[in-house]
């Protein structure tokens, strides 16, 4: 035969097999009918367990692990179809339905936010992005804005996640497990570091630079230009050009916003000393109760999996099924167990989209713990 009529023939087979799985969509169909009017689940793992194993006992050939990873996408298929066709009454679906009804309509143009640093911190610039009005309560860390936000002190928090630069901000993500808190909005911030000192001082007379650490990544390669220098990290850039600027020192430096020339009586001896023009700092918005604001199109998610091979692909696949795009898969060792990780998420899509209810009662009947964070818009 010639590699046409090959084709041909693949061509024909191809075709059966596709009246064949809309056949098979159509009792999935009735089957999502029966288990919405029954109450029952979506996924039942000891029916896939048995469907895989038979399939892989009644290949021939050698043909068994290919064939149960065919029918692992085709089951993952069908209940990405069931999900869309059935309503989600999960934990997470239930909150978020009270979340959608208990929401103003528009994000607040004034509140009391806090953040890390002091003025002058690229959080404070970034807030009054988000914000027309802010009554910033600036604190010396991290953990200080969870903390604030979580015992209702303020409206919401400002927390710097990823820099395009020197990646994620660790120290975040490793608190985020600790306290209790909520995703309303985001927001891209380009960071655009300034070398700030003394008036008169040269670039010869350095001996130490402030800031902190995030901008000493993002800054190395200007940094390695250095000779002798010591860096110090400081609790935020904004507090390092405080620091210099109260030093009385004619030796130090801090790298910082240019914003902090002016404000700390500072000169700009030399600007955009970044690595790239292109860096970003991406801000998460915290409050304490759920909000979700209309036009919201980014949710996150903290997961944590199975300590079993394909855990983690299982989830996946499921993500892959409903065609959402996983833009952040951020794993952070699990605290008290040996080697083992818990997963945060980030996919764009709408809370009311199809099939997203039901991807989270899966979920919640798969992980060993499953935390909504919020569905956000991010600007």
């Amino acid at each position: 035969m010639s590699l046409e009529k090959y084709r041909s023939e693949l061509d024909k087979i191809d075709s059966q097999m596709l009246e064949l799985f809309q056949e098979r969509m159509k009792v999935v169909k009735d089957i999502a009918e029966y288990k919405r009017q029954n109450h029952a689940a979506v996924l039942d793992k000891s029916r896939e367990r048995r469907i895989l194993m038979r399939i892989y006992n009644e290949a021939q050939d050698n043909m068994g692990k290919p064939s149960v990873a065919l029918f692992r996408t085709i089951i993952e298929q069908s209940k990405a179809y069931q999900r869309e066709l059935m309503p989600g009454n999960g934990k997470i679906a239930t909150r978020i339905a009270e979340t959608l009804k208990s929401t103003p309509q528009i994000f607040p143009e004034a509140a009391t936010v806090a953040c890390m640093g002091v003025e002058g911190a690229y959080a404070q610039i970034a807030c009054d992005r988000m914000f027309k009005v802010a009554n910033i309560m600036y604190l010396r860390n991290f953990s200080g804005v969870f903390q604030a936000v979580q015992e209702g002190v303020c409206d919401y928090g400002l927390l710097p996640i990823d820099n395009t630069t020197s990646g994620t901000v660790d120290a975040v993500y490793d608190l985020m497990k600790k306290f209790d808190f909520h995703i309303v909005r985001s927001l891209r911030q380009q960071v655009s570091h300034v070398l700030l000192v003394p008036e008169g001082v040269k670039l010869e007379d350095i001996k130490e630079i402030y800031s902190h650490e995030q901008a000493f990544k993002q800054c190395g390669k200007f940094l390695k230009g250095l000779k002798d220098v010591q860096l110090t990290v400081s609790d935020s850039t904004a507090t390092g050009a405080q620091i210099v600027a109260q030093s009385g020192r004619r030796d130090v430096a801090a790298i910082g916003a240019r914003e902090c020339a002016s404000l700390y009586g500072l000169t700009a001896l030399d600007v955009n000393i970044q690595n790239t023009d292109y860096n970003y700092t991406r801000f998460i918005c915290i409050s304490r109760k759920p909000e979700i604001y209309p036009g919201a199109n980014k949710i996150s998610l903290f997961v944590v999996l199975p300590n079993k091979p394909g855990a983690l692909h299982n989830v996946i696949s499921k993500f892959a099924a409903l065609d959402l795009n996983l833009t952040k898969l951020e794993s952070r060792p699990t605290p008290g167990r040996e080697f083992e990780y818990s997963f945060y998420l980030d996919f764009d899509a709408q809370v009311v989209a199809p099939g997203i209810p039901q991807l989270f009662d899966e979920l919640e009947n798969e992980a060993e713990e499953i935390v909504f964070l919020g569905n956000y818009s991010e600007f």
